[in-house]
């Protein structure tokens, strides 16, 4: 293969570690291919549904140090699809292949309190806040903060796991049992507008690119639908393009990242406060494989491999719908709906609560 123009690109033909087996590291995979890349996926899950369309695969866990070690020997670079790979596991592999994004920003997207910190420090809103220890730390945060409030716990969250509603009449000692007495974040209630999100990347060489912000809706705590292009100003999308290029350069990061956002209206002005950060391509980005020219699963793929980023501009207006347990059973309707882009992640067993699969429409620009 003849040598790149881009210092330190992967040529066609290397191979890509891919941490996690989930329907974003498929996805990867097939991204990876489209450019002559291989994948290799380790994950502990024998049903993975990454594991279908790799081209190698390590069913192993993550505190397997041999197994890790092989790994590192059979891949060029390693990257993650979800952030709760176990910081040990990225550190052990860094040294002896390139990690990216780094275990720092893994480190930090693995913890709501050393996240929020972060931001903070980076001079970047996000909601009150106060660290919870215990039982009685519960009681102080709520007296600074006040009530209604969030409880969540710092580690392992999503989709609404490890979360409690702290209502103004409510016994906090229940609030604590019920995310399991577990190191928490207390959060102030923020009356916001709407939810939306950015995918935003940055390449070996610095440079950075972003995706149009997306409008998000929830439903039972999980994403339902993203919506491109988002009810802000202008401004408020310059805004978070802007937010997400001082956290990519802050962590010196390579490869994709999800920043959700609350959208807090004050008068005629919008103000953003982060939510989250997602170290890894986001759910709220998928309609990019329908809506641009190259997806956000392709930049990633281009960024962890050194190669240049591709472009990020839409070429249509875009629903995504995530299908959720049975509603992926409606595939044949699916299917033959001309203006359904329809993706099935392979999954074996359908279950309530599980991201199947995800539709999007397109509605073509003028």
């Amino acid at each position: 293969m003849p040598s790149s123009d881009a210092p330190g690109a992967l040529p066609p033909g290397s191979t890509i570690g891919i941490l996690g087996g989930g329907q974003l590291g498929r996805m990867l995979a097939l991204a990876a291919a489209r450019l002559g890349l291989r994948t290799h996926v380790y994950c502990p899950d024998a049903d993975s549904p990454a594991f279908d369309v790799s081209a190698g695969h390590t069913q192993a866990a993550y505190d397997d140090g041999a197994a890790l070690d092989a790994f590192a020997c059979a891949v060029d670079v390693v990257t993650y699809e979800f952030e709760n790979v176990p910081v040990a596991a990225a550190e052990r592999l860094a040294a002896k292949v390139p990690v990216r994004p780094g275990a720092r920003a893994l480190a930090i997207a693995q913890d709501r309190l050393d996240e929020k910190r972060f931001l903070s420090e980076a001079g970047i809103a996000v909601a009150p806040y106060a660290a919870v220890d215990d039982a009685t730390g519960l009681d102080a945060a709520v007296a600074a903060l006040g009530l209604p409030a969030i409880l969540k716990t710092r580690r392992f969250g999503y989709d609404g796991k490890g979360q409690a509603a702290i209502r103004a009449d409510a016994d906090t000692a229940a609030g604590f049992a019920a995310i399991g007495g577990a190191p928490a974040v207390l959060e102030g209630l923020v009356r916001f507008a709407r939810e939306v999100s950015v995918i935003a990347v940055r390449g070996l060489d610095g440079r950075m690119a972003s995706y149009d912000l997306v409008e998000n809706v929830h439903r039972d705590h999980i994403l339902h639908t993203s919506t491109v292009p988002a009810r802000v100003r202008s401004g408020t999308e310059a805004e978070a393009r802007a937010i997400a290029e001082r956290i990519l350069s802050a962590l010196d990061y390579v490869g994709v990242i999800g920043i959700e956002f609350f959208v807090v209206e004050e008068g005629a002005r919008e103000r953003l406060l982060v939510n989250e950060l997602a170290p890894r391509v986001h759910n709220s980005g998928h309609w990019t494989e329908d809506a641009c020219a190259v997806s956000q699963f392709e930049n990633h793929v281009r960024a962890v491999a050194g190669w240049p980023l591709g472009p990020t501009a839409r070429h249509a207006d875009v629903v995504m719908t995530n299908l959720i347990g049975a509603e992926a059973a409606d595939w044949p309707s699916l299917a033959a709906d001309p203006d359904a882009r329809l993706h099935l992640y392979g999954k074996r067993e359908i279950r309530a609560g599980r991201k199947m699969g995800h539709v999007n429409r397109l509605a073509r620009r003028a």
